[in-house]
């Protein structure tokens, strides 16, 4: 990706190196301890989209059950501690995602202002361990995550690490791919996606939030394939830079986890999507560029 020397984003909130308590687990497995109330933001949003949302969907479910509150964060094996990351983290790397934080700005500014509304900009916050949000407090095992209490992205920059090493997604726009997911999940904030799933998660079971997760897992993926649309008509992408973000959809796909982690496949607790899907609903997002191509609650379409 040609990202340097482009405008970097102001809304980034460096926490690095802080310290803080080491918290055991997943972010998104801390059940009803870590459930936040998640305000309507916004005054409204695109409206089609919410349309589709409401008339698509019938049976109220709430995804955000199994998301600790919309968090919507990619964790690979939520299960495992990670190893204490460092708070020293290369200014390069804090430039590049200040960068591509722009870059989706630029691109949901446009967006939004099309379809007549005005995007209400989110905070990315680089931590280090561990780190304490609207949503609770999250440790570096539970990934990137979203958290609509307070609009902001959270990520250990470490995970970049992880990525690449571990689960064999190496290179710059993978990592893109990453933070435009967890962008993807603010817009949906703020067009009443995930407010609208809040509201019925007491009406939700295990199996329905899971299936109902998957759907919005998958939008966040086709938001971000809008924005590699978006980005790739501006002439900064480079040769490979698209099969790195669909290589790095395949290997944080549930099945391909579940595989690497226990050697075997439960559909029925898949909450994120298969392989197949996140790297098909990216392609669709960077394909067509619209908004309403990434209906992923409409019967059949997942």
């Amino acid at each position: 990706m040609r990202w340097k020397g482009r405008r970097q984003s102001s809304n980034v909130e460096d926490r690095q190196g802080r310290g803080g308590v080491r918290l055991p687990g997943g972010f998104g497995r801390m059940g009803g301890r870590g459930r936040p109330t998640i305000r309507r933001a916004g005054g409204g949003g695109i409206g089609f989209i919410i349309i589709i949302v409401i008339l698509s969907f019938v049976f109220g479910i709430n995804p955000l059950e199994l998301l600790s509150g919309g968090g919507g964060q990619i964790s690979p094996n939520p299960g495992t501690r990670q190893t204490q990351s460092s708070p020293q983290v290369s200014s390069e790397m804090r430039d590049f995602v200040a960068t591509v934080l722009a870059e989706t700005e630029d691109t949901w500014n446009a967006i939004f202002t099309e379809g007549g509304q005005s995007y209400r900009e989110p905070t990315l916050v680089l931590f280090s361990g561990s780190v304490q949000s609207a949503c609770g407090f999250a440790s570096a095992a539970s990934g990137p995550f979203y958290c609509p209490g307070d609009q902001k992205v959270y990520i250990d920059l470490a995970f970049y690490d992880q990525l690449k090493r571990r689960f064999q997604a190496p290179g710059d726009f993978a990592q893109a791919y990453v933070l435009a997911h967890e962008v993807g999940h603010h817009v949906q904030n703020l067009i009443g996606v995930l407010p609208k799933f809040n509201q019925m998660r007491r009406t939700a079971g295990k199996s329905e939030a899971n299936a109902m997760s998957v759907r919005v897992e998958l939008q966040a993926d086709c938001f971000a394939g809008i924005w590699a649309n978006k980005t790739a008509r501006k002439g900064l992408l480079e040769e490979g830079d698209i099969d790195e973000a669909l290589n790095a959809a395949k290997q944080i796909g549930d099945d391909t986890i579940q595989k690497r982690t226990q050697g075997y496949v439960v559909p029925d607790a898949f909450n994120h999507g298969t392989s197949e899907q996140r790297r098909r609903w990216f392609g669709r997002g960077f394909e067509t560029g619209r908004l309403d191509a990434c209906d992923t609650f409409t019967p059949n379409q997942v």
